[in-house]
């Protein structure tokens, strides 16, 4: 297979999970707590091409916009940028907290409403 081949099946194949994987989230997030959560200093690292972020990313639906997103990899998968590297982020997705902790992997709204305490409604 092409590589080129390979990169419209992989974005195809990401498109469908995220669809799906939002399509199937019974708990939506209002707005509020996603304010809450970039209030309360958290962060969101990943990557465009990352599945898992994108899994991420549709469980907060258009509240996403809300949450302090920061995109770690460079354009065509170049490198890591800066400010990830600076920031220790080495896995994506990776949740940063106000207490320097950071996460490594997919977070449900409930862990991420315990370890920020912003509530979940």
């Amino acid at each position: 297979m092409k590589q080129k081949d390979i990169l419209i099946w992989s974005i195809i194949l990401l498109t469908i999970a995220t669809v799906a994987v939002y399509s199937i989230t019974i708990s939506k997030t209002d707005e509020g707590f996603a304010q809450c959560l970039t209030k309360e200093g958290v962060k969101f690292y990943g990557t465009y091409w990352c599945s898992h972020c994108a899994n991420q990313k549709a469980m907060f639906g258009s509240s996403f916009e809300n949450i302090n997103y920061i995109e770690c990899s460079l354009p065509e998968r170049a490198g890591t940028t800066q400010e990830c590297i600076d920031a220790g982020v080495q896995v994506y997705p990776t949740w940063g907290f106000a207490d320097g902790t950071l996460v490594k992997g997919e977070l449900t709204l409930q862990e991420l409403s315990k370890r920020s305490n912003c509530e979940l409604k």
